[in-house]
């Protein structure tokens, strides 16, 4: 039997334990590929863009280095804006608004 030790670290940006995601499929466009060649969507990305067309925010890491990937997309709840690996610009808070930010 092979195991692989691997360490993770994602960063938790929930305020709650309540919160509302769906499924959404994320697409690998404009993803580019890390040091490994896999292409990573981060958790906590605002999700379609960091702009007006935003609905949600990724709430695990997707895979997308071998094409589309089904992933939650939090659409309410409550979230630490700091810790977020990019800021939601204005447009995209308002965008969002069933999210809040502490």
């Amino acid at each position: 039997m092979y195991a692989k030790k691997q360490n993770v670290s994602q960063v938790n940006f929930l305020a709650s334990s309540r919160f509302q995601a769906f499924t959404t499929q994320v697409e690998q466009t404009g993803v580019t590929a890390d040091e490994n060649g896999r292409k990573i969507v981060p958790a906590g990305t605002v999700y379609p863009a960091n702009d007006a067309t935003a609905k949600g925010i990724l709430l695990h890491d997707v895979d997308v280095t071998n094409g589309s990937q089904a992933g939650s997309l939090i659409v309410e709840g409550y979230v630490i804006a700091e810790r977020l690996p990019t800021a939601p610009t204005p447009e995209a808070k308002a965008a969002m608004q069933e999210i809040k930010y502490r």
